[in-house]
């Protein structure tokens, strides 16, 4: 005697049909089918995000908290280093002939090396929403952030050594206040009568690359260090593929942690978009794909 079984399933989503086909082939006798149904029910659950993890880790684990609190470390010693060193400049590039006569100062990015974003990335990954500018602009604008662990001790400690500390920031002009009103309302140190919030668009010739902005700086400071999670806060040659972003890297190599010092920020950034050219008008599964084929497995995986 010979049993087969096959099934079909009837319908897409949740509930669907499975029929269950059993054809029994008895010798001589004629071959019988029997048809069993049943109904089944799929429970759909939240799409996959890469930004779950990421924002999980940066609000909830200690490992990243512990992470930028030793950075800000790193970083108050590599200070006092540097004040005691008048030759020392972390943008030698920008910096003219008599930079050693300046008065001493720093620069950082804002988000996600001072202030933390994890708030509006895990309502945009709870609502399964993608990035929205304008949706960022009315946070950003809000000034309602909350500090990197580590910043503003190490803000605070840099003022009152006499360091000028600068924000140089890509949030947009218009956001502007908000960003004021939330840094200095979270005890970060602010200029005084000397902008030190240089927001993307404040001038005709401040976008998304920020030489000209630490040109500005480095007109009346000498920079100590330069800090931020994205290589573009520290060069603008940061849009190249991943292999020329290595060059960049491993050409500055003498600069990480000491005149350069990088914050984590698995979230989001330049990283993330080198696989795809940085071109987000493609269709997000070939960008998907793109990163993919960036992946560097085990070739001995079993």
């Amino acid at each position: 005697m010979t049993h087969r079984l096959s099934f079909l399933v009837a319908g897409l989503a949740a509930p669907f049909v499975l029929s269950a086909c059993i054809y029994v082939d008895e010798g001589s006798e004629p071959v019988r089918k029997v048809v069993v149904e049943r109904e089944v029910i799929v429970e759909t659950g939240p799409a996959q995000d890469d930004r779950l993890n990421a924002t999980l880790w940066a609000q909830q684990a200690v490992e990243y908290k512990a992470t930028t609190d030793g950075i800000y470390a790193l970083a108050a010693m590599r200070l006092d280093e540097a004040l005691a060193d008048p030759e020392w400049t972390a943008a030698p590039d920008l910096q003219g002939e008599a930079y050693q006569d300046l008065p001493p100062a720093i620069i950082l990015d804002a988000d996600e090396t001072v202030l933390d974003n994890t708030p509006y990335a895990a309502a945009d990954v709870l609502a399964g929403e993608p990035f929205s500018p304008d949706r960022w602009n009315a946070w950003a604008s809000a000034g309602v952030a909350k500090a990197v662990p580590g910043a503003v001790d190490f803000t605070r400690a840099a003022a009152a050594k006499g360091v000028k500390v600068f924000y140089v920031t890509n949030r947009d002009a218009v956001t502007e206040e908000g960003t004021a009103r939330n840094l200095r309302a979270l005890g970060f140190p602010m200029g005084g009568n000397v902008d030190t919030l240089l927001t993307k668009g404040e001038q005709d010739d401040w976008g998304s690359a920020k030489a000209t902005r630490w040109a500005v700086v480095a007109k009346d400071y000498r920079i100590l260090l330069m800090l931020g999670d994205n290589l573009g806060d520290f060069t603008d040659s940061y849009k190249g593929s991943p292999a020329e972003r290595q060059a960049v890297y491993e050409a500055n190599a003498d600069k990480w942690g000491r005149e350069w010092i990088a914050l984590p920020n698995p979230g989001y950034g330049s990283w993330e978009s080198a696989p795809f050219g940085h071109d987000y008008s493609l269709p997000e599964d070939e960008r998907v794909q793109m990163k993919r084929d960036q992946l560097q497995p085990w070739p001995e995986r079993p």
